[in-house]
């Protein structure tokens, strides 16, 4: 029973190892630490599975967690899924949903009761995982407003998941709750985006009226190569719209900048660009001042 248990052991981060989540008991059981040595060197990040103290849990470490909390019987869903799958922009406290039939989960774990189908499953870093369409579903369904949008267009960035096969999936679970949602969601999904705050100022610019924008406009050299890209905009009027992070406050990136819009400004694109704290209303003035000249500057205005 022994060699059994230090071998599913092994088997989670290699041989007589702890420098990740592990469960207590099988440590215990297994010799690969004492009971002092788990109280006084250890965190419990959920019953019975552990992390060293010495180790800030990270979103990938709390995923891991709480799939051995399930006893390894857990299928790591939604927005974890999404993180495993390797999406930015997810906090490292969201509770890791899986679906495991447990209605009483702890703290920083939800679960809930689902059918998947076999090619809904995929594992990856050793942890059965819902594949980038199936994730797509439950987050387009089950994550409200505009937050939804941000997390299908940060999952479709990194995985080109395939909006016509969610939409196939929804049909083949047409009962779940949700599926209006979803289909609100995937209409307004952009895997152009390349930030939440991105989906925010696309999102902004639809509701006022303005046709749908395209993301990640390529602006081409004297021989044709794709030099750089716009956040967003509208070719026919030459207008792109971008919002900056605080990234491009930094020395580096500003050089870069003063480089890029140079290029840009060349080309005859006249850009407006956005930073943090200015009201929507601001926003959508500068816009409309932009799209009503006839000027084909680049040009910043605070």
């Amino acid at each position: 029973m022994v060699v059994v248990v230090a071998a599913r052991f092994c088997d989670i981060r290699g041989v007589n190892s702890l420098d990740g989540p592990f469960i207590g008991s099988e440590a215990l059981t297994g010799g690969l630490v004492k009971k002092h040595q788990l109280r006084s060197h250890y965190r419990a990040l959920f019953p019975d599975v552990y992390l060293s103290n010495s180790m800030e849990p990270t979103l990938a470490e709390r995923t891991k967690a709480a799939w051995l909390w399930s006893n390894r019987g857990g299928v790591i869903a939604g927005s974890a899924a999404a993180g495993i799958h390797g999406t930015k922009w997810i906090p490292v406290d969201e509770p890791i949903e899986l679906v495991w039939s447990n209605a009483r989960p702890p703290v920083g774990i939800s679960t809930r009761r689902d059918r998947l189908g076999g090619e809904e499953v995929q594992r990856l870093r050793g942890l059965p995982v819902t594949t980038p369409v199936r994730t797509a579903f439950d987050l387009g369904r089950l994550t409200r407003g505009e937050q939804g949008v941000a997390r299908l267009d940060a999952l479709g960035n990194v995985t080109r998941f395939d909006p016509d096969a969610v939409l196939d999936l929804a049909i083949r679970h047409a009962g779940s709750p949700g599926i209006p949602r979803l289909r609100a969601a995937l209409e307004l999904h952009d895997r152009g985006a390349e930030s939440p705050r991105e989906t925010w100022l696309r999102l902004l610019l639809i509701r006022a009226g303005y046709p749908k924008p395209r993301t990640q406009i390529p602006v081409f050299d004297d021989y044709g190569r794709p030099r750089y890209y716009l956040d967003m905009g509208w070719e026919d009027v030459m207008v792109a719209v971008e919002y900056d992070g605080a990234h491009h406050r930094e020395r580096a990136a500003f050089g870069n900048d003063i480089i890029r819009a140079e290029f840009i400004a060349e080309r005859r694109w006249n850009r407006v660009r956005i930073v943090a704290g200015q009201r929507p209303a601001e926003v959508l003035d500068r816009v409309a001042r932009a799209r009503a000249s006839g000027v084909r500057l680049d040009r910043k205005i605070s």
